[in-house]
């Protein structure tokens, strides 16, 4: 009988693990505040939708929402092993400020952004830029799947 050398934990990890991800994410809100809720796909370096995620929120602010949306792509990605992130949003207000050219003069924000920030220090490369709506249908689709309870 030939036994096969099984491969150590931490080199199936390198080869199961996603290095580079492109992110898109989006969080929306029925009145502001209101029900909210997110959505978020991740793509590997080929395109292909690697991870979703789909969830109610309760009650928030659209902007809120928004950047709930990315911390929680931003964990997403980090327990895929990616290590290289580039995110695309419908939100330029969360764009800019993240990208530093706007400031969060929402105090209910800054909480949000600084939780962002510190998941983001913990990649090699990060991005974030702002997308049309109607290139980001994928995210909005989730989010409103999760508003409307499915």
């Amino acid at each position: 009988m030939r036994y096969l050398r099984p491969y150590s934990v931490y080199l199936l990890k390198a080869i199961l693990s996603i290095s580079k991800v492109t992110i898109y994410t989006d969080g929306a809100a029925r009145g502001n505040p209101g029900p909210a809720a997110i959505g978020v796909v991740i793509k590997d370096e080929t395109g292909n939708v690697i991870a979703t995620v789909s969830r109610r929120l309760g009650t928030t602010t659209n902007n809120q929402a928004e950047y709930r949306a990315i911390v929680a792509a931003l964990e997403k990605a980090l327990t895929l092993g990616a290590r290289h992130v580039v995110v695309k949003s419908d939100s330029e207000l969360v764009v800019k400020q993240i990208n530093g050219l706007y400031k969060i003069k929402n105090a209910a924000l800054r909480p949000l952004y600084v939780e962002a920030v510190r998941l983001i220090g913990s990649l090699d490369s990060f991005s974030i830029s702002y997308i049309p709506r109607s290139q980001n249908a994928a995210a909005d689709a989730l989010a409103n799947q999760a508003l409307d309870g499915f």
